[in-house]
């Protein structure tokens, strides 16, 4: 069974219609409201979402892990992960279970580098600082490292355990399947930024504290 795990902290603005577009795709959405004090819970339960809450902002690696363990207990064979602000495009969904369908991956990356998106230089820079972290401490290169699209299979499924709360959780990803030896694909897939979504996500100044982050980790672990 096909689930969508969907972290948000108050998204009920957008993620009504993250979860319509998902629900093509996918058989089951699954929403992890993160503490929000919105109405991000009652917005996606009216769209036939099944919610998981956390009490407290626990952060989106922490949220994406409570999303995977919850669909991993209901049944789940392959589990997308999305963002609730709707930069990512479900329209790509199919793109990135492909690989996984046809058996030829345990995970798939995204790759919002890989088309001719409007992705200003910051955000770029920032995220090449994170591709570069993660490949000083992982050993694997991926070209968009710090996207929350992605789709796990059936053994990555069974496998994954994220320790880290923060955005650092998507480097650990990489290095989860480096560890476990998964086999992966990277997807260019479409980034649909605006200014809310440009807002929201990972900053310069975030970028290089989770970069520290992820570097202390490597050393205490």
């Amino acid at each position: 069974m096909i689930f969508a795990v969907i972290p948000a902290f108050n998204e009920a603005t957008r993620i009504a219609h993250v979860i319509r577009d998902a629900k093509k795709y996918a058989a089951r959405i699954l929403v992890v409201d993160d503490g929000s004090t919105d109405q991000t819970a009652a917005v996606s339960e009216q769209e036939g979402a099944t919610i998981v809450r956390h009490i407290q902002n626990g952060g989106a690696g922490a949220a994406t892990m409570t999303g995977i363990e919850a669909a991993r207990v209901l049944g789940a064979t392959i589990i997308i992960t999305l963002d609730a602000d709707g930069q990512h495009d479900p329209a790509d969904i199919p793109l990135l279970l492909k690989p996984v369908q046809d058996g030829i991956a345990d995970i798939v990356f995204a790759n919002r580098f890989g088309q001719r998106n409007h992705i200003p230089f910051i955000r770029r820079v920032a995220n090449g600082i994170g591709n570069v972290v993660t490949f000083l401490t992982t050993g694997k290169w991926v070209s968009d490292s710090q996207c929350g699209f992605k789709v796990l299979g059936p053994r990555a499924i069974q496998e994954i355990d994220l320790r880290m709360s923060g955005f650092e959780f998507c480097s650990e990803i990489v290095r989860e399947c480096v560890q476990h030896k998964w086999r992966a694909a990277q997807i260019p897939t479409k980034v649909l930024y605006s200014e809310y979504t440009l807002a929201k996500g990972q900053s310069f100044s975030n970028g290089i504290k989770t970069a520290l982050k992820i570097l202390l980790r490597s050393f205490l672990r």
